[in-house]
């Protein structure tokens, strides 16, 4: 029989055992969560628990939510304006174009040149107010100048000559005999034909319906053109 003593010993280490037993089972969150003195937490009302099972034939919580949406409708492509005369809307209900840009505002102060072909004529005004006028040759029967607005499109010094009717037929640039002159400002073209300004071997013809569509000046006069004027100036034809 064990002494009164040793009785005690063993009493203190089985006290000092179920002590530390209990702080590590306080301090294990798998086992503290389990426990059932542990409360439910709880959730806002209205509000399923994700984690906890539909019952048989209930759609999952968030099925039922999207379910309750009602039909979004689909958003419509946005595409440039440009493209509106290339797409049939019947077709393409549900397209939407983008606003159509603001024009650039013209410059009132741009150059800009007037030719009157009843007058053998092309005036150079600065906004409204006359700069100066030029005397020229227009197109012959057959081959009238064009009327319209166009635009300044090519400027080329010594311009390279192709005859428009006999193949092979070319004056190089620079040539006396260049029909062109020294100056072309062309502004009209139809990809392939040109029509602009240019200069003459032959001064006589101004003031006449004499050339191909183009518009003849005297030399000296297309040069000072050539100095004032640039790529994208107005040009206005009128009878």
């Amino acid at each position: 029989m064990p002494q009164p003593s040793v009785r005690f010993v063993r009493a203190l280490l089985t006290i000092g055992f179920l002590a530390v037993s209990s702080v590590a089972l306080a301090r294990s969150p798998s086992i503290a969560s389990t426990s059932p003195s542990a409360p439910s937490p709880q959730l806002p009302a209205g509000q399923s628990d994700a984690t906890t099972p539909p019952k048989p034939g209930q759609p999952a919580s968030s099925d039922a939510e999207r379910l309750k949406q009602p039909n979004q409708p689909p958003t419509p492509l946005r595409i440039p304006s440009a493209l509106a005369p290339y797409l049939d809307p019947g077709f393409h209900p549900d397209l939407q174009f983008e606003p159509k840009p603001t024009p650039a505002e013209v410059d009132p102060q741009a150059l800009r040149l007037e030719i009157r072909l009843s007058r053998r004529q092309v005036t150079l005004y600065r906004g409204d107010a006359l700069v100066k006028s030029y005397p020229i040759a227009v197109g012959r029967p057959g081959w009238e100048t064009p009327v319209g607005t166009y635009e300044v499109k090519q400027m080329i010094k010594n311009p390279t000559w192709v005859h428009p009717l006999q193949k092979g037929v070319v004056i190089p640039g620079g040539d006396p005999e260049n029909p062109l002159g020294r100056y072309w400002i062309g502004f009209w073209t139809d990809g392939k034909n040109w029509i602009g300004f240019h200069g003459t071997p032959t001064p006589r013809s101004v003031g006449r319906a004499a050339s191909h569509g183009c518009v003849r000046m005297y030399n000296k006069d297309v040069e000072a053109l050539f100095k004032q004027v640039t790529l994208g100036t107005v040009v206005t034809v009128v009878k």
